[in-house]
């Protein structure tokens, strides 16, 4: 029996992750062991203090992470590649029901669109440099674009390259392209959530949904796109017709128009520096910190696929933020601005 979605909000802080499942009583305990040897905040932070990239590198030398003091940008890459299919295949292993592998197996395939329908739009090479981590083959993209068989795509996907390219070419916004797939993956996503009564799962995407919104809200009202309502996404917590507000009032008053939903200390701290600033950076870090605090209260679930699901995703965090500051100390981006971003993930 499916989930049925709730319109209302009813709960402070974060939403519902559902009951335990004692199937999932080693790979639990596995996950809650591995968690011991993520990367504390307080090593990224010395990081950013670094005076040069070999300093930084040296600070990950008895880690997963590991780079040369002289390792390019390929190099750090490739290496940050292995580490991100080594945590899925962990995954993949530790998962028990395949529908949940396969649900997370999709953002990928949504990836890869991404990258196809923009080369096929731009009439570039398709190519076969996209993401091994998804459900559809590398190889059959190209040959699926090609052949313009679409229909040997997955359903979900079916849907995206159609919504895609529509909307490329209703004005050729290449920005459209991006717009359209998100939408078509979050409705996937609530539609396969709904289905396979994980609460958790439902509850994630959920607040994916709202987080997206609310950057859509701050990206248009900073461009002044202020007519473009159709963009925010439907089925998050927060009804759209409160982005739409959002956009209608002064950003002094966007923080009250959200005050009742749990979004409101995150618009207060992000906006400021927005309009000071001129930047997303504090917005972003304010949406990440919002979803790994969520992934947290995992931690009072004894056994079940929360848990294992909540390290995954954590996991995936740790690596963009090593690749953040490996790339931004190589390229002497200053330090403020990567603590600026540096989320409050780790404890």
């Amino acid at each position: 029996m499916a989930i049925a979605l709730k319109t209302e909000i009813d709960f402070y802080r974060y939403p519902p992750v559902g009951p335990e499942d004692w199937r999932y009583a080693y790979p639990t305990a596995k996950v809650r062991g591995l968690e011991l040897s993520m990367i504390p905040r307080g090593t990224f932070v010395d990081m950013t203090n670094a005076g040069s990239f070999a300093e930084a590198a040296e600070l990950l030398a008895g880690t997963e992470y590991a780079v040369g003091a002289k390792a390019t940008s390929d190099e750090i890459e490739q290496m940050l590649i292995e580490r991100r299919s080594d945590i899925r295949r962990l995954f993949g292993d530790f998962i028990l029901d395949q529908h949940v592998v396969e649900f997370f197996r999709m953002h990928e395939d949504f990836t890869n669109m991404r990258l196809a329908v923009r080369r096929v739009v731009t009439e570039k090479p398709l190519g076969l440099d996209y993401s091994k981590e998804g459900n559809v083959p590398v190889e059959e993209f190209e040959e699926i674009f090609e052949e313009e068989n679409y229909e040997r795509f997955p359903a979900y996907l079916q849907d995206g390259v159609e919504a895609a390219v529509l909307g490329y070419y209703q004005d050729k916004d290449i920005r459209r392209i991006d717009y359209e797939l998100d939408r078509v993956e979050a409705a996937w996503r609530v539609k396969q959530a709904k289905k396979s009564t994980l609460t958790f799962m439902l509850s994630l995407v959920r607040l994916q949904i709202d987080l997206n919104n609310i950057r859509t809200m701050l990206r248009l009202k900073m461009a002044n796109r202020l007519e473009e309502t159709a963009l925010f996404i439907p089925d998050g917590y927060v009804e759209t017709d409160k982005f739409k507000q959002g956009l209608e009032v002064g950003y002094e008053s966007i923080g009250q128009v959200f005050y009742v939903t749990p979004y409101y200390e995150l618009l207060e701290a992000s906006i400021p520096y927005l309009r000071h600033e001129q930047s997303f950076l504090k917005l972003e870090k304010g949406c990440e910190d919002f979803v790994i605090g969520f992934l947290k209260i995992t931690r009072c679930i004894a056994a079940g696929p929360q848990p294992v699901i909540a390290y995954f995703l954590m996991k995936e965090t740790e690596i963009r933020t090593v690749r953040m500051m490996l790339v931004g100390k190589k390229n002497g981006l200053d330090a403020k601005l990567l603590l600026d971003r540096l989320g409050e993930w780790i404890s």
